[in-house]
């Protein structure tokens, strides 16, 4: 199929490439007290929202595909949107209404996946983010499948939870954990079925690895949920204690591995004839665990054994290799996205990031697929991140970023490149607030990089943010007040993405666009496909979101 894309009458374009900039994680706050990139020291950002066209667009809830307004977004929902130029439904949404319905259960996966334990006397295995976060898993999802399974006569499960502090408050495991045993409990009642945790451990140290930043974490994880190898605790409950009390200050996400034992022995090793579901909805963070299920060549580590499961996903998380074989809900039909656009119609384009969001601006920025839609047209550029903790760091490589950038609109090469500085995000999740400032003032001194390059290159700046997270810091009540912590008395961190609109800046120096703001409200991060477009000299398709620029102004 041929993407043909009308161009503007009397307009072709800049000089220069147009640049769209994600700050990923920098949103505007609706309180001052918390509000990080407020309190930065950003005089580039502050003189480019002082002198340039520029609006807000929501970048959370249904305006990103969730299920609603209340659901914040993430980097990869985000990255769809501003790609694909409309809104899909996402994983929450999509698996959301398979649990509600019962289409999970009628599918063929879920059918093989129960026959197996039923057929071998084995066991179900859940794997997954712990949480009601709704950005990976939800633990609604668990427990409507653990109720669904008891119905169908499953008779032993097992649960690896990782503990989230991530995308829910940074302690919150037990809030989580003891009504979860009371719902195992219920289950169990009245005997003729063993469901219990098995394993667990915080989703930054154990499993949830992404863009093969560390392997170390999922072998830590496979060694943890598989072998069964680790210290035994009589429970969930007293293995978080004891972690805690370990190691003090620390928070959910970062909490080390545990094993549940009962008579001296691991509960809930993954054996041969077991069926495993990892019930992440969401891709990035569960491709590699997957890999180490299904791959029979795996360099990564070494497994020491392998057992021989049925293994599913809750979602297919890379279409294009076919990642993981067996999955439960469909993933969204995405296509025609901007990159397959500028593919069609000989636009040569970068993408450029570090590790940690570099299959952002690839992988989900092209509508989860893995492939170029042009090799001879299109360049991805990852800059390899630091294996060291995010708030030790928290300049992370924007400036190689940046170096890389330069030299590549300097090279006359690329129309469009779009990047991520992942500063504002990925800092922002630690919840230590002197590196989150920092983080935002050195995405800041990048931007004031590429200014005097616009004007001498003529290119434009197209800035903006895939969701909010470093300017809502502090947790807050109802009223607006900042919740104290009892033991220290000061703030409360938050470390979750937040509700907040994030910025849209257009800046052309040259003015040779002369582009104005449309006068559209209520748009969302989805428009700036359209913006793009309309700025490289292009028509946007009729079903895009409307762009937030005029031509010609």
């Amino acid at each position: 199929m041929t993407l043909k894309l009308e161009k503007i009458p009397g307009y072709s374009g800049p000089k220069g490439p147009v640049v769209l900039v994600v700050m990923d994680g920098v949103g505007l706050g609706k309180y001052e007290e918390g509000d990080f990139v407020r309190a930065a020291w950003k005089p580039n950002l502050d003189w480019l929202m002082a002198n340039c066209p520029h609006t807000t667009l929501k970048a959370h809830g249904t305006s990103v595909g969730m299920p609603s307004d209340d659901d914040m977004g993430n980097s990869e929902i985000g990255h769809n949107a501003i790609g694909c130029g409309r809104v899909f439904d996402q994983g929450a949404s999509l698996v959301a209404k398979a649990v509600a319905s019962g289409a999970l259960y009628q599918g063929e996966t879920w059918k093989k996946l129960i026959a197996n334990v039923k057929d071998h006397s084995s066991t179900l295995h859940f794997i997954g983010l712990f949480s009601d976060g709704n950005v990976h898993a939800h633990i609604d999802h668990l427990k409507g499948m653990l109720a669904q399974a008891k119905q169908e006569g499953v008779k032993r499960a097992r649960i690896h939870p990782l503990l989230d502090g991530r995308d829910v408050p940074p302690t919150s495991a037990l809030d989580y954990i003891l009504p979860f045993e009371q719902f195992l409990a219920d289950l169990n009642a009245g005997g003729g079925v063993d469901y219990a945790i098995a394993s667990g451990g915080g989703r930054m140290k154990v499993t949830m690895d992404r863009y093969e930043a560390d392997w170390r974490i999922v072998e830590r994880g496979w060694k943890t949920h598989v072998l069964g190898e680790g210290t035994l605790y009589p429970s969930a409950q007293a293995a978080i204690e004891d972690l805690r009390a370990k190691n003090p200050g620390v928070l959910d996400q970062d909490l080390p591995p545990f094993v549940i034992g009962r008579d001296g022995q691991p509960l809930g090793p993954i054996r041969d004839h077991d069926s495993v579901i990892l019930y992440n909805f969401r891709g990035d963070r569960a491709i590699e665990l997957t890999r180490a299920f299904e791959e029979d060549d795996f360099p990564p580590f070494d497994r020491q054994r392998r057992p021989q499961v049925l293994f599913a996903g809750m979602m297919q998380y890379d279409g294009d290799a076919g990642i993981p074989r067996n999955f439960l809900v469909p993933p969204p039909g995405i296509t025609r996205t901007l990159g397959e656009y500028l593919a069609d119609n000989g636009v040569p384009q970068l993408a450029l990031s570090e590790t940690q969001k570099f299959g952002h601006v690839t992988y989900f920025f092209n509508g989860n697929r893995a492939d170029k839609f042009n090799d001879a047209l299109e360049d991805y550029v990852e800059i390899p991140s630091d294996r060291v903790p995010f708030e030790q760091r928290p300049w992370m490589k924007a400036a190689e970023i940046t170096d890389k950038l330069i030299e590549a609109i300097r090279s006359g090469k690329y129309r469009f490149i779009r990047v991520n500085y992942p500063n504002g995000d990925m800092v922002g999740h630690t919840g230590v607030f002197p590196a989150v400032k920092i983080a935002v003032e050195t995405v800041d001194l990048c931007l004031g990089r590429l200014i005097p390059l616009a004007q001498e290159t003529g290119a434009i700046l197209v800035i903006s943010a895939d969701h909010g997270n470093s300017d809502d810091m502090y947790e807050h009540a109802k009223d607006g007040s900042v919740k104290l912590d009892q033991t220290t008395g000061q703030p409360k961190a938050r470390t979750a993405h937040s509700l907040n609109p994030v910025p849209a800046i257009i800046y052309d120096p040259a003015n040779v666009a002369k582009a104005k703001l449309a006068n559209k409200k209520g748009l969302g991060i989805a428009s700036l496909a359209a913006t793009c477009l309309n700025l490289l000299g292009f028509q946007a398709p009729d079903d895009y979101t409307p762009s937030l620029v005029e031509i010609g102004g």
